[in-house]
């Protein structure tokens, strides 16, 4: 029987094993056994090397038999945490159609796929589901998780704090909570916008926000307003949508009706922004010479768009790169100290400001 691997080999033909692995690695059985059972002292450039060796021989790791002796599964969740989410949810749709969601799971990948380690995507909006997951975690059944928490009364972040799980944020939890946890400083990004526009010479400017109870909305909207009060601009009309494009569509047609004069905007994500000049497009007011426009997150709707969006660049997929290390690090040592980190946002200049 070959060491630890199972196959779909016909009868009579050899089994792939771990030392066929090792020899078109060119490195020691011992490496190939490390990297495969996910033990991490093992040098990052290697671990790409032994995957293709496992793939070009066929071999397959006997995944029951390697979680007895590594007692791990050998897969994380990505968790989504919304209050609307349920079986029948358009959020379903949502998640697979905002470019936001596939940048987070491309970074988790970047990490994970190279140490052998599957990404499962689990939907969780109800308590009874939140219950789930944490009961998961405690009994061994996912090795740990990364949590996208949508709103700010959820109250997964806290529970999975309180049980003490192998667990990280993508984006800071609403309240100070001892979980480890990847952001960006919004604040920072919301006030590059707000320069940018009064670089430009706007006058009369608005805002599209996140929905009011979304942390990163908050804050990109804090950031904004707090940079053109330091401008003279002591109020800034604003209409609040969902991070859809027709969402955004709707909220510039509100704030246009309302603030006839607006010669600059700033939404608070690139598919809302998207909207939002389609909108304007509609209205006869042309970007950017009539009202220039500023998108948040660098996503592939910002050169889609025409003309192409001006927006801050949020680098999901660094971010949660980031989070995937932090995650392994608690898995291997869960008594490691909660920890955060904060990336910076750039202004990226395109044709719409």
């Amino acid at each position: 029987m070959s060491s630890g691997g199972t196959s779909n080999a016909t009868p009579g033909q050899r089994l792939p094993t771990l030392e066929d692995v090792a020899a078109v690695a060119g490195v020691s059985r011992a490496t190939v056994s490390r990297v495969i059972n996910g033990i991490r002292n093992v040098d990052p450039q290697l671990h790409e090397v032994v995957w293709n060796a496992v793939a070009q021989t066929g071999y397959v790791p006997n995944r029951a038999a390697r979680s007895l002796v590594t007692r791990r599964t050998g897969t994380v969740a990505l968790v989504v945490s919304d209050s609307e989410t349920h079986d029948d949810d358009p959020f379903m749709s949502r998640f697979f159609a905002d470019p936001y969601f596939g940048r987070v799971v491309g970074g988790l990948m970047s990490v994970l796929r190279p140490k052998g380690i599957q990404l499962a995507l689990l939907m969780v909006g109800t308590p009874d589901a939140h219950a789930r997951l944490v009961g998961d975690l405690r009994q061994g059944q996912l090795d740990g998780a990364v949590l996208l928490s949508m709103y700010a009364e959820d109250t997964l972040p806290h529970l999975l704090a309180e049980a003490r799980v192998a667990a990280v944020m993508v984006g800071r939890p609403a309240r100070p909570m001892p979980l480890s946890y990847v952001d960006l400083a919004n604040d920072a990004g919301g006030a590059l916008a707000a320069n940018h526009l009064v670089d430009r010479g706007c006058q009369r400017i608005g805002m599209i926000s996140g929905p009011v109870d979304v942390p990163a909305s908050h804050d990109r909207s804090t950031g904004f307003r707090q940079a053109l009060a330091r401008h003279g601009h002591a109020y800034i009309p604003s209409v609040a949508g969902n991070f859809t494009h027709d969402s955004g569509e709707r909220a510039m047609r509100r704030l246009l009706a309302e603030n006839p004069g607006l010669d600059g905007v700033f939404v608070a994500n690139d598919l809302m922004a998207s909207g939002a000049v389609a909108a304007l497009r509609e209205a006869d007011r042309r970007v950017p010479d009539d009202i220039a426009v500023v998108g948040f997150d660098d996503s592939s709707a910002a050169p889609a768009a025409r003309p192409p969006l001006t927006t801050i660049r949020h680098p999901l997929e660094d971010m949660a790169a980031q989070g995937a290390r932090l995650l392994l690090a608690r898995v291997d040592d869960p008594d490691q100290r909660v920890t955060s980190v904060i990336f910076e946002p750039t202004l990226v200049v395109r044709g719409s400001a």
